[in-house]
């Protein structure tokens, strides 16, 4: 009997255990799954063009506490009311591109992909299709690089102007994104031929907010490829640097510069 009632209780603590160790698992992976629950984060990005050294020895040591953006009701008001009129006033323009999407290449008009969104949960993100389906990449891991055979005629426009990030106001609708925040990444985004995270072990903190159709990032020169590691690192710095310091002015003047970047001088490819 004994022996019995040791067993028993013996079974009750592993199941126990089972079950606290599954909470918690589901509480890192769905809620806070913050790198090692790291609360800090620095406060100054490194300088991205023309940046020799190493971006970690160009961090400063000051410190601050991590703001989210994703908990102003204001920046949702201010996403919903732009997105939509932004979708409205464009909608002749994306019908526009829909049709030639779909006579020039075979195939959806729309591409999407899931992605890291806010506290690392997936969403599926929307974009005009800009490649061929014969040798587009589906699982985004392989990065575009200038003049990428798998760019169609039409694709080749829309990423040099882009507009084929037009589709993510749908997004920003839904609530999967915000105008402004870090780029949202594929999980396993290699940069440097290193998974991001590995490269940058605060890579996680970005993802205290909602992502972003652009970004600090974006507008101070980090956009494109992530062969060279100290650019790749610059891009998180910036996305840290954005949460820290955020407010709706900061949102309104990077949409600015975005437009004239980005939409009116053609810098993507």
């Amino acid at each position: 009997m004994a022996s019995t009632i040791t067993a028993t209780s013996r079974f009750d603590r592993n199941r126990l255990d089972r079950e606290l160790l599954d909470h918690s698992r589901f509480d890192r992976d769905n809620v806070t799954p913050l790198w090692k629950e790291r609360r800090y984060i620095s406060v100054r990005p490194v300088e991205c063009a023309g940046s020799s050294s190493s971006a970690y020895r160009g961090r400063r040591s000051r410190r601050a506490v991590a703001t989210e953006p994703s908990a102003s009701l204001g920046k949702r008001l201010f996403d919903v009311v732009t997105a939509m009129a932004a979708l409205l006033f464009l909608a002749p323009l994306l019908i526009a591109f829909a049709i030639a999407i779909k006579i020039t290449s075979p195939g959806p008009v729309l591409f999407h992909q899931y992605r890291y969104g806010y506290r690392n949960r997936f969403f599926k993100i929307y974009k005009f299709r800009t490649m061929r389906m014969d040798l587009g990449d589906a699982a985004g891991v392989r990065q575009t690089i200038q003049g990428d055979p798998r760019v169609t005629r039409v694709g080749r426009i829309l990423r040099k102007t882009s507009l084929d990030e037009i589709p993510q106001l749908i997004n920003v609708i839904k609530g999967d994104m915000s105008l402004v925040g870090p780029r949202p990444h594929v999980p396993g985004m290699l940069a440097a031929q290193l998974p991001y995270e590995d490269l940058v072990p605060y890579y996680f903190q970005r993802h205290t907010a909602r992502p972003g159709i652009t970004g600090l990032a974006q507008v101070s020169g980090c956009r494109g490829s992530t062969v060279e590691s100290s650019r790749a690192i610059s891009r998180i710095d910036y996305d840290l640097d954005y949460i820290e310091k955020w407010s709706l002015w900061m949102d309104i003047r990077i949409i600015a510069r975005t437009v004239r970047r980005e939409f009116l001088s053609g810098s993507g490819f």
